[in-house]
């Protein structure tokens, strides 16, 4: 007799993986919006440092942080129904993601830290003071693409959609998309880093645009929708079928 799992847990489980992934869509683009005086300015160390919105994009990239890994977590009791190593690898892959998104957003808050304490630097400390701040935008440069550009096809694109396909808890078609849109994600992310286009071009963007496309119909459906009922793999025994079954004669 199969184990059927409550399905107000199910709903509960995904109303809120729904809206923690749809939170990972918010923060990081505003994140990402309010911290870019600091990441596309080779110069802004040398500046008078940062207003009110470098420290609002700070507070939105930690909440990235938060989502990103609540949404592993909070599906982790249902993923390791139908892979437990699908289920540990997409918890893992969203930390990782997280530790490349750290690394980053400490790289531009310490050019900001740098850019108060040195203002009016001139000459050589202006000079090596402008080095330190490239050697950090590059830093948060390669932060960024080994995180969203990486890890989050591996963690979303493909084990989340392999997670998905194999639970038959969306469509299948849909899971599909997760697949397909994780390797091409990946395949751009290797375009970049092998110099056969730039980071943020229109050739990366071909490549990510189905990662796009599955990252924003998940969440949609599974708040509509929920998961798909279905019974979990998990055996359990039936006591009347173990009282039928013969005993064993004692010698």
């Amino acid at each position: 007799m199969s184990d059927i799992v409550s399905p107000t847990d199910d709903r509960r489980i995904a109303k809120t993986f729904g809206i923690l992934f749809l939170l990972t869509w918010v923060t990081g683009i505003a994140g990402r919006v309010l911290l870019a005086p600091v990441y596309s300015d080779p110069l802004f160390v040398l500046g008078d440092g940062a207003g009110t919105g470098i420290y609002l994009g700070a507070v939105f990239e930690f909440l990235l942080i938060f989502a990103n890994i609540g949404t592993a977590v909070v599906l982790y009791p249902i993923a390791k129904r139908y892979s437990e190593i699908g289920a540990v690898g997409y918890v893992t892959a969203r930390i990782v993601e997280c530790v490349f998104i750290l690394v980053g957003l400490l790289s531009l808050l310490t050019i900001v830290t740098l850019g108060q304490d040195l203002a009016g630097a001139s000459g050589a400390d202006a000079t090596s003071l402008a080095t330190a701040g490239r050697s950090l935008t590059a830093t948060y440069e390669w932060a960024f693409l080994f995180g969203p550009g990486l890890m989050a096809g591996v963690g979303n694109g493909l084990i989340l959609g392999y997670v998905m396909y194999r639970s038959g808890l969306v469509p299948r078609r849909l899971a599909m998309l997760g697949v397909v849109g994780g390797s091409v994600h990946v395949m751009g992310f290797l375009g970049v880093l092998f110099g056969a286009f730039e980071a943020g071009s229109a050739s990366q963007f071909l490549f990510t645009a189905p990662e796009i496309v599955w990252e924003a119909a998940l969440p949609i459906y599974v708040l509509r929708k929920g998961f798909k009922p279905r019974r979990t793999t998990t055996k359990t025994v039936d006591i009347r079928d173990e009282a039928r079954k013969p005993k064993m004669a004692i010698a």
